[in-house]
């Protein structure tokens, strides 16, 4: 069976046959596996700095800051005239998370969200685009007079990252350019927490819509939850949409401490399967847990060595597959964990991306199921209605070695797949 992504093929013209129909960028909702993601459209400067730096303008530390057009434009003065900037980036969680999966996938996404009507070359909208795949459809991005936002990556010689952001008009999406063919076509909907920062503004209204369109239509949803602090400030409006209309949620383990007071990875991923189908939760040098539901009748033990931790034998039942809750007659909770790949990249200059990573691992799984389901509805890897193709564990080792990858390249999102001398491990994560 071919998967969505990097194939081996055998190229030749057969002068017998009719022409094929040409390949399009757009996506068919009828006939691609895809997935969308909602996000506000943001380009980042990456730049070095001192501690002094982020007092002088009194930005807090490893958090998002919302900065004002006057105070972005001063930082980047500054970071320009002490030559600091390493490089412009295509930003936003969402932004990278759907670009890795084109590039992990070699297949088809949509970006939902604004772009500059008037790109100028050296723009935000001009880098956001030349940093982007190809395979990512913006076809149905929401045009706007201003700038998309501009996200200023501050990175202290301790590794650690700190955000300050200008947002231009990138929460200016409103809920009439939320296309509901597209999102009924999907193999999954990803979006973000962030618009909750913007009561007032219109994409909150957007992503709220768009996730409604996706339950309505069976689609799984996928939210991250951005920052410690985004979390505390919203939390118990986060929770109402969460139980309301998330399937999947992905976070990191200070975001889950704020949402369920437990500074236990495990036993927070634990409170909040009360409340989703799948938690996706990375917890930096401790490696990353994928947890989940699955039926009674169709668990599997692992053949890893069993572990224990604030959950006794937590990981026995890894090697089955992801299944939404309410699919499962007879559900049980799987936790399965990772330890960093190869005890992760020896020097880690920015972790920018890295959860990102891991994420658009997880979403080429689902999509893979969904493609698979649609080309092969009878076979036997469907008994179930599972939710991804492959087991807990297998799900695991993908998102960590793409986390890695992230990592090594001291970059937020993928310039190319995984090594080509990787092709036999990659095809090992879709066996069980």
């Amino acid at each position: 069976m071919k998967f969505p992504g990097r194939r081996k093929l055998k190229h030749y013209f057969p002068v017998s046959q009719a022409k094929p129909t040409l390949p399009t960028s757009e996506v068919r909702p009828d006939k691609d596996s895809y997935i969308v993601g909602l996000d506000e459209t943001i380009v980042d400067v990456v730049a070095n700095v001192s501690d002094e730096f982020l007092t002088h303008y009194k930005i807090q530390k490893g958090l998002s800051n919302l900065v004002d057009a006057e105070t972005a434009s001063a930082i980047y003065e500054q970071l320009t005239a002490e030559q600091s900037i390493s490089d412009h980036f295509a930003g936003g969680t969402i932004g990278n998370t759907i670009h890795n999966y084109s590039v992990l996938a070699d297949d088809k996404s949509v970006l939902l969200g604004v772009m500059s009507s008037n790109i100028a070359l050296g723009s935000p909208a001009y880098h956001y685009i030349c940093h982007t795949s190809s395979k990512v459809d913006m076809n149905h991005l929401q045009g706007v007079t201003g700038d998309i936002g501009r996200g200023i990556t501050l990175i202290t010689p301790d590794g650690e990252r700190t955000f300050a952001i200008a947002p231009g008009d990138m929460d200016e999406l409103n809920s009439d350019h939320i296309p509901e063919n597209i999102i009924a076509g999907a193999a999954a909907l990803v979006t973000c927490a962030y618009p909750l920062r913007h009561q007032d503004k219109p994409i909150k209204q957007a992503m709220l819509k768009a996730l409604q369109l996706a339950n309505q239509h069976n689609v799984p949803t996928i939210l991250t939850l951005g920052t410690k602090h985004l979390v505390e400030e919203n939390r118990e409006e986060l929770l109402e949409i969460i139980k309301r209309d998330v399937n999947v949620l992905a976070m990191n383990e200070l975001e889950a401490e704020a949402l369920t007071g437990f500074a236990d990875p495990l036993l927070a991923a634990d409170a909040i399967l009360d409340h989703v189908d799948v938690v996706l939760l990375t917890a930096g040098p401790e490696g990353l847990y994928l947890c989940g539901h699955t039926d009674e009748t169709v668990k599997r033990e692992t053949s890893n060595p069993i572990k224990s931790g604030s959950l006794a034998d937590f990981n026995r039942w890894e090697f089955s597959r992801p299944m939404l809750r309410a699919n499962c007659k007879q559900p049980i909770k799987v936790f399965s964990h990772i330890d960093p790949y190869m005890g992760g990249p020896e020097k880690i200059r920015n972790t920018n991306g890295a959860g990102d990573g891991a994420l658009s691992a997880l979403l080429h799984d689902i999509s893979a199921n969904h493609f698979h389901k649609e080309a092969i509805p009878n076979s036997s890897k469907h008994v179930a209605p599972f939710l991804a193709y492959s087991s807990f564990a297998q799900i695991c080792k993908y998102s960590n070695r793409v986390s890695y990858e992230i990592l090594a390249q001291n970059a937020s999102r993928l310039s190319r797949g995984l090594p080509e001398k990787e092709d036999s491990l990659e095809e090992s994560y879709w066996e069980r």
